[in-house]
């Protein structure tokens, strides 16, 4: 089991090496130059030039790359902010915990509505209510979360004053992005929990568990949950991960100073090391739910702890 851990997390290495050159060929290919933007219109040339200079715009891409590569794995610099001067890496630590918050609560939401409705559904199969459920739940994976946002706001903190419109400091605050950026992957959710544990109710050893007398509850829960957990636990941290780049719409919608805004931000004045240390510290988080979620599995069923043995 040691051994599997250690060989997925030297994986790591090459995945986020990847990821770092797509994301810095993308930047460099993208129109704009940084030193213009940074020096406003009222910049000549020759200063734009001179910024460029100092910025390292003029060297070759390859340099460009080695030159950031080296820096994170050497020195852990993640390089300087264009437009603040600061480090790279206070940016992005000073704001990553409320977007980890948000996808969290994002999630927490998700399992809290999912995965009972889902086992509902499946209990109930085209019932009244697997039959709403689904509807639900498709409406749930289609509707974009900033539309959802700017609904939920006008419904509740226009209209019924009931919850804050933005910000994210206290946990009223917390309500409206959390539902928002939940949402889609309580449909997601609901639909894996319930196609799977369709699939285990059918077994033999479910009816034979009925046959020996056991309480419905008994055999839902401990007996077919148990060994329909793999998918779901699978669904649930690919949401986990995909909650933490689909918080940067959210948090724009509710003014929430976590990294999504500062991302969008950067994007629009080609702060290139803020963009490339953002995305690589969203990667590096969605690489090690990844592994977490693997481990979970030995967990859940023995027999996959036997192989990694």
């Amino acid at each position: 089991m040691y051994r599997y851990i250690i060989r997925r997390i030297l994986l790591l290495i090459p995945v986020l090496i990847g990821v770092s050159f797509i994301v810095f060929s993308l930047m460099y290919i993208t129109p704009g130059c940084p030193a213009a933007i940074t020096l406003g219109e009222q910049a000549t040339s020759r200063e734009i030039e001179q910024l460029r200079a100092q910025m390292g715009l003029n060297d070759p891409f390859l340099l460009q790359y080695w030159r950031f590569i080296s820096d994170i794995i050497i020195r852990q610099d993640f390089g300087r902010s264009y437009a603040t001067n600061a480090p790279v890496l206070d940016e992005i630590l000073s704001r990553f915990p409320t977007t980890l918050t948000l996808a969290a609560t994002g999630v927490l939401v998700a399992v809290v509505i999912g995965i009972p409705v889902g086992i509902i559904s499946a209990t109930k199969q085209y019932s009244l209510f697997d039959n709403v459920a689904m509807v639900f739940a498709l409406i749930g994976v289609s509707m974009p979360n900033f539309w959802q946002g700017l609904l939920l706001i006008l419904i509740f903190a226009v209209g019924l004053g009931v919850l804050p419109s933005s910000g994210y400091s206290t946990p009223m605050h917390m309500i409206l992005p959390a539902i928002t950026i939940g949402t889609s992957s309580a449909a997601m959710i609901t639909r894996m929990t319930r196609s799977s544990m369709l699939e285990v109710i059918k077994q033999d050893y479910i009816r034979t568990a009925r046959a020996k007398g056991q309480k419905e509850s008994v055999v839902i829960y401990k007996h077919a949950l148990k060994n329909a957990l793999i998918p779901i636990v699978t669904v649930v941290g690919l949401q986990f991960g995909y909650l933490l780049g689909g918080a940067v719409l959210t948090e724009r919608v509710f003014s929430i100073n976590g990294l999504g805004g500062v991302m969008i931000a950067s994007i629009s004045t080609r702060d290139y090391p803020l963009v490339q240390g953002a995305v690589l510290f969203i990667a590096f988080t969605f690489c090690i739910i990844n592994l977490l979620v693997d481990i979970l599995y030995a967990y859940i069923d023995p027999r996959i702890k036997s192989q990694y043995k």
